[in-house]
């Protein structure tokens, strides 16, 4: 068992995330509140782009739940890339890991913003430091929108801290 949950062997990350719910980069905000964030992301590869000598983006499978402090909640399932930036860049692996990600769910939105829909998507850009037991610490933009299935699409954007634990 104890060599099952090492950082030696692990499958993937356990996310969890704190952050600021409906930042604007202006300065105006008619709706903000924290946002928590937990995220299962699997280390299973769903689709390879690149060539075969290298597996280069490997699209991967996450699912989670994101909540703010106005009761508002959001279950959301979709893809990640993790690509070490130095091996990206500069062909020289770093501590440093870029993790795109896309997801759909559904949203309800409590006593928070109204995003127009209860089908919602999720876009976040994510820069993570691992460090020396695999662990991670990320910053993470998202941004949360119904790409205008609804009557209205205000969106929001969410910018957090996590740290990750490798399992």
């Amino acid at each position: 068992f104890v060599l099952m949950c090492s950082p030696v062997v692990s499958k993937g990350y356990d996310v969890f995330g704190f952050g600021y719910f409906d930042v604007k980069l202006d300065g105006g905000s008619d709706n903000e509140a924290w946002d928590y964030r937990y995220e299962r992301r699997f280390d299973y590869s769903l689709y390879e782009i690149g060539p075969s000598s290298y597996e280069f983006f490997n699209i991967k499978p996450f699912a989670g739940i994101e909540g703010t402090s106005d009761s508002a909640y959001f279950l959301i399932a979709g893809v990640y890339l993790d690509e070490n930036i130095g091996t990206l860049l500069a062909g020289e692996s770093s501590n440093f890991i870029f993790s795109p990600s896309f997801g759909t769910g559904y949203y309800q939105d409590g006593d928070g913003k109204k995003l127009g829909n209860s089908i919602e998507f999720r876009t976040t850009l994510e820069i993570s430091y691992q460090l020396k037991n695999n662990n991670r610490i990320g910053l993470s933009f998202g941004h949360i929108s119904n790409a205008n299935l609804g009557a209205n699409n205000p969106g929001v954007e969410i910018l957090s801290l996590s740290y990750q634990v490798a399992y």
